[in-house]
């Protein structure tokens, strides 16, 4: 792996109306794609072609984000409140403050790798122990992801720098590699990236033989075949758990690739590949949002997003994405000027 110090960054942006424009499409995009493939998740293709026939929009009556979503939203605050002087500590004392030591909603912590961290954390393990679960190999900490490549647009090696410490007390390993790379695409097409650029910022922060990266080279590679192509060379035929990080997060890339950075094709592209539907799509919908801008996502499915409902965590209820956007570049900034 080359060293993340190493990775080449491109100038700072100020907080300009451009910069805020990607923010927000990056933040709202990974919303609206969490709500459109939420219906579809854990689902092969042929049971949704069954159900909805291809899925080309919301199919459920009231669309929401889940899980996915809020955490975005907690790992974006907890960002927002310490920047670049983030550390475990922080991250450990922000799961107690606003879930663990608290009630859960009806998600109960949501995904396995959550309940695991949870688990820990209640009887007082400290990061990293905390990550020692069955599940730290989850793309929890890439459906988290965003916030990070948001705040340092532009500095690919940054965003992979922060997220590792978020997912320090929740993740460890290829669970780690996942979010490094959602992170470092994600402040690579901050910056205006083109595509590719985009996909080599994700690869230059983690291992070469890691499996998240020899997954995202694979789906990369047969992107411009489409959709049944990316899932063949990703997908584990019979695997049971498809919250996999390399899995995800390479289907998430893959359905970019294949889009070439295009809102709407890249999260239907996600959607109809099954699998953790919710999450592809809402990395999908990241990158690409922060590719094109807000602007580029269907105004239909934009408006549909409303504050989050605090399903999975009460306490993140009435917060909505775009106000942590615009404290993520705001917070950016601050550091910038200082």
């Amino acid at each position: 792996m080359t060293s993340i110090a190493c990775v080449p960054s491109a100038p700072v942006p100020q907080p300009t109306a451009e910069l805020r424009e990607r923010a927000r499409g990056a933040l709202l995009g990974l919303a609206v794609g969490d709500a459109l493939g939420a219906p579809a998740e854990n689902l092969k293709p042929s049971e949704i072609r069954a159900r909805w026939g291809r899925i080309e929009g919301f199919v459920a009556e009231t669309p929401a984000g889940t899980d996915d979503t809020e955490y975005t939203i907690f790992s974006g605050l907890l960002l927002a409140r310490h920047g670049s002087a983030l550390t475990p500590a922080h991250v450990e004392a922000a799961w107690h403050e606003w879930i663990a030591d608290r009630d859960e909603g009806p998600f109960r912590g949501a995904g396995f790798s959550e309940r695991g961290t949870l688990e820990n954390l209640r009887r007082g393990l400290a990061a990293p122990i905390s990550a020692q679960h069955r599940h730290a190999w989850s793309d929890g900490l890439a459906m988290r992801a965003a916030p990070f490549g948001v705040f340092a647009a532009g500095r690919p090696a940054e965003a992979a720098r922060l997220v590792a410490i978020d997912g320090s007390v929740s993740h460890d390993g290829e669970g780690i590699y996942g979010g490094q790379a959602v992170a470092a695409g994600v402040a690579a097409a901050m910056a205006g990236a083109p595509t590719i650029a985009v996909v080599a910022s994700a690869l230059a922060v983690i291992p070469d033989d890691s499996w998240t990266a020899r997954s995202l080279r694979r789906a990369v590679a047969v992107a411009h075949r489409g959709e049944k192509a990316v899932r063949s060379a990703v997908v584990i035929g019979g695997y049971p758990w498809t919250d996999l990080a390399p899995e995800a997060v390479a289907l998430a890339f893959g359905a970019y690739a294949a889009a070439d950075g295009d809102f709407r094709e890249a999260v239907l592209t996600a959607v109809n590949m099954g699998r953790d539907a919710d999450t592809t799509a809402a990395v999908a919908g990241a990158l690409a949002g922060a590719t094109r801008g807000v602007s580029a996502i269907p105004p239909l499915w934009a408006t549909a997003i409303g504050p989050a409902r605090g399903s999975c965590l009460p306490s993140m209820a009435g917060r909505h994405v775009l106000d942590v956007a615009e404290s993520l570049v705001a917070g950016a900034g601050a550091e910038v000027a200082s």
